[in-house]
């Protein structure tokens, strides 16, 4: 997982994650929750598009949170993929038996942008970036750092079939038998390893409720993982799972404190 802090826009490869956003009952109780939390400041869109606020980290764009507009809409983080071609993408989508959502759409000059399903029935965002490129900070604390879809065992071949055929996924699956686990890398990566990777593919397990849906989990840097999550819970959220460690750093699954669930990752200390 790259981490980059200059706010110079750049072109990425197509299905990279490029935005995260989350959809919420009260936006200013969504503010005070990740700006205590994260530390985020942030800058509201105004009339130009709607009720939206940009999570800023040092002055530079992170994350969105939107008000919900209809109740029936799920209180959840969402992933943005990039594309440079929505439309374009749109049909492949279906093609490969996907849903579009929301069909492509412009917002303002920032970009054009859609929301589709896999065949698993995981949403995630498209993203033609225009004067908006996405994350402008990555991979450091407070900010977004890695997205996974978790998918039932029974949709896990089709799902698998969709991505690599929809973005071109160059995909290596784990080595730990007791982890169904496929790690997502750009198309043309020559060989795909952990510094390759963009993403992943997990499976929703016996450990899960029986009634959660196929979904995208949103990840977010952070320098404590336990401190991080003692302040969530101060600040009204609760733990969905305690924290654990991974190769990949110390990990832990969080809802805010109107439900939106997503996961911290404090990398490990440097020797």
């Amino acid at each position: 997982m790259a981490a980059t802090e200059e706010g110079t826009p750049e072109v990425m490869p197509e299905g990279t994650p490029c935005w995260a956003d989350v959809l919420l009952p009260d936006l200013e109780a969504g503010k005070r929750f990740y700006g205590e939390l994260f530390g985020w400041t942030f800058a509201d869109a105004g009339e130009t598009y709607g009720p939206y606020a940009t999570a800023l980290s040092d002055g530079l764009r992170v994350a969105g949170l939107a008000p919900k507009r209809d109740g029936r809409m799920p209180t959840a983080w969402g992933v943005y993929l990039a594309t440079a071609d929505a439309v374009a993408l749109a049909t492949r989508i279906r093609e490969a038996g996907g849903q579009i959502i929301t069909e492509p759409m412009r917002v303002g000059a920032a970009g054009i942008t859609a929301l589709a399903a896999d065949p698993g029935g995981a949403v995630f965002g498209l993203w033609q970036a225009e004067e908006r490129s996405g994350f402008e900070k990555q991979g450091l604390a407070g900010s977004f750092c890695w997205a996974e879809v978790y998918t039932r065992a029974r949709d896990k071949d089709a799902v698998d079939a969709f991505y690599a055929t929809v973005f071109g996924y160059r995909t290596r699956d784990l080595d730990d038998p007791s982890v169904d686990f496929r790690v997502w890398s750009p198309p043309g990566t020559d060989e795909p390893t952990d510094a390759t990777a963009i993403g992943g593919r997990s499976v929703i397990g016996e450990a899960f409720p029986a009634e959660m849906p196929a979904h995208f989990l949103v990840y977010f840097a952070v320098e404590d993982c336990d401190g991080t999550v003692a302040s969530a819970v101060r600040l009204g959220g609760r733990v969905t799972e305690d924290p654990f460690d991974t190769p990949y750093g110390r990990i832990a699954l969080l809802a805010d404190n109107q439900g939106a669930v997503f996961a911290v990752l404090a990398e490990p200390k440097a020797a």
